[in-house]
């Protein structure tokens, strides 16, 4: 097997890939993992596992330390060395020292689009070996605790995106074009320019995909960003950064901070990045755009709704659907099935009892279902408390708190939850929508239903949301379809009968619609809106017109 690997290695890679993956194979056969410092299986109260911060090439500790519970155990298990903010200014200096025009661009550096494709090429090749892959898996679940499978998709994911980005494709990312001029000698080339030193700051619930896919984007296009990770799950990024210098990335183009909010807002004013990219809550995305007037890109938090069409089939695949979307993560995905929006013929059929059914398969065991690390139970039982004083509403299923578990209380554990609510009831008046609407970053999500003359209704409730992020329209009638695309704005929307709000792959545009602030990932348009601006360059050669005479002022 080895042999094989290495032979494919040679056929793809230079004699310096040839070697790096040479010696991999050599630590694989010792068990262990040359750019690891920790064991995803080891880290207990015992064996606590340490997270530093990196800056101006190295790595540094703290005497400030955060110490996570495990969100199954509450045992304390990892010490995180956090930032103070009379420690930020390596952190203000080494952004400082980055030009405007970033550290490459079309005519400085262009070697490291290269470089870039040499470092995706490498990096994938580790995350597509067997031991590397279920490290970052069991890493990630530790932390954001999810099924084995949602978590080696999360990883699945992250190297399929820098296997996108192998080879020239870094180098393509910035490609220009060319306008002929008014005269001889003249004309217009449009550049991608990268906006130098920038920062991003990403949240706990995709430790690895989202920092990495937005991290390596900003350096394809030049830049020199400093990375935010959630503190509780900034392990899994850590070791990423260590993977990625084992891969040849240099150790001055990424600083990496842990700290708390407080201490990351200090650095952003004091610091002045030309650019933020910002993944999380609503709330503190607007707060950034104000301090940081305007140079932000948000993919912020998501109500996400799905509506089933008239055309009713497949009643078991649509139910399986609706329940990984809803409660796959345990609900903790900005692209979770918020409301289900269903016609009148859907209500018909044992749709509903199909979803308590299979909410029911899952368990903490497998962690199907597990910890809710942002909203308590108490929380989220008395939003549904709240909700059920509404007129007519009623509870599906769910609403008891998950039962044997030693879940810390810091963190929420409840059944997979649905509440109904009637769709006139929603709209009834603005205090009522904003309870309906409230976002439950957990395993909860409202149920409504509508006939056919009440499509209206549905558009209304749709058109007075204000995150715009996922959505399905699961029909096969083009016309519905039409008529839901046509007066609907969310930037990623799934539409037929296999429609889905979650799983978004590497291979198209996952990103909000409807603010100008609005941020794509993953794709090669996603990555030059976020990461680049344009520059326009006039060539204006000559010749002079023979005989020309000094004009008249105008």
């Amino acid at each position: 097997m080895y042999r094989a690997l290495a032979s494919r290695a040679k056929s793809l890679c230079d004699n310096k890939s040839s070697t790096f993956l040479a010696s991999f194979t050599s630590s694989r056969l010792k068990h262990s993992l040359p750019f690891a410092t920790v064991d995803a299986e080891e880290i207990s109260g015992s064996h606590p596992g340490e997270v530093q911060s990196f800056v101006q090439g190295k790595w540094i500790g703290s005497s400030n330390y955060n110490t996570l519970l495990d969100p199954l155990n509450g045992e304390p298990f990892i010490k995180v060395s956090e930032v103070e903010e009379s420690g930020v200014q390596p952190f203000v200096e080494s952004l400082s020292q980055c030009p405007k025009h970033g550290l490459h661009n079309p005519f400085k550096s262009p070697e490291r689009y290269l470089l870039y494709g040499d470092i995706s090429t490498k990096a994938a090749h580790m995350l597509a070996l067997p031991k590397v892959s279920d490290f970052f898996t069991r890493l990630i679940q530790r932390v954001a605790p999810k099924s084995y499978q949602q978590a080696e998709g999360e990883v699945f994911v992250t190297r399929k995106f820098l296997e996108n980005f192998c080879g020239d494709q870094v180098r393509f990312l910035a490609r220009s074009f060319a306008v002929p001029g008014n005269h001889l000698g003249q004309q217009s080339h449009g550049y991608r320019w990268p906006y130098g030193p920038v920062t991003i700051v990403t949240p706990f619930n995709f430790p690895l995909e989202i920092p990495l896919l937005q991290l390596m984007g900003a350096l394809y296009m030049g830049n020199k960003p400093l990375l935010k990770v959630d503190s509780k799950v900034s392990i899994v990024m850590e070791q990423m950064m260590r993977l990625l210098h084992y891969c040849g990335l240099p150790l001055e183009d990424v600083d990496f901070i842990n700290s708390d909010g407080k201490t990351m807002n200090k650095i952003l004013l004091e610091a002045n990045p030309r650019m933020t990219l910002f993944t999380g809550s609503s709330r503190v995305a607007e707060k950034l755009a104000l301090d940081l007037k305007g140079r932000i890109r948000l993919e912020d938090a998501g109500f996400d709704w799905k509506v089933l069409g008239p055309d009713v089939q497949e009643v078991d695949y649509v139910a399986w659907v609706c329940d990984q979307d809803a409660y796959a993560c345990s609900g903790q995905k900005c692209s979770a099935q918020s409301m289900l929006f269903m016609h009148e013929n859907w209500g018909k059929t044992p749709l509903v009892s199909k979803l308590k059914d299979l909410a029911g398969r899952r368990k903490l065991e497998d962690l199907t279902i597990g910890p809710v690390l942002t909203f308590t139970t108490e929380a989220m039982l008395e939003h549904m408390e709240n909700l059920l004083q509404i007129p007519n509403s009623k509870l599906l299923f769910g609403g008891k708190p998950l039962k044997n578990h030693s879940i810390p209380s810091i963190y929420g554990a409840l059944e997979p939850t649905a509440v109904y609510v009637p769709i006139e009831e929603i709209l009834k008046d603005n205090k009522t929508y904003e309870l309906v609407t409230k976002e439950i970053f957990g395993p909860f999500q409202i149920v409504t239903e509508y006939k056919k003359d009440q499509l209206p209704l549905v558009l209304d409730a749709l058109e007075k949301m204000h995150a715009h992020l996922t959505a399905a329209v699961v029909s096969n009638d083009p016309i519905f379809i039409q008529a839901m695309i046509g007066n609907s704005v969310n930037g990623t929307t799934y539409a037929g009968l296999r429609g889905r709000t979650t799983g978004a792959p590497q291979n198209h545009w996952f990103g909000p619609a409807g603010d100008p602030r609005g941020a794509g990932i993953g794709t090669p348009e996603a990555i030059k809106l976020v990461w680049s601006c344009h520059r326009e360059i006039i060539y204006d050669y000559g010749p002079i017109p023979h005989g020309w005479e000094l004009p008249a002022s105008t």
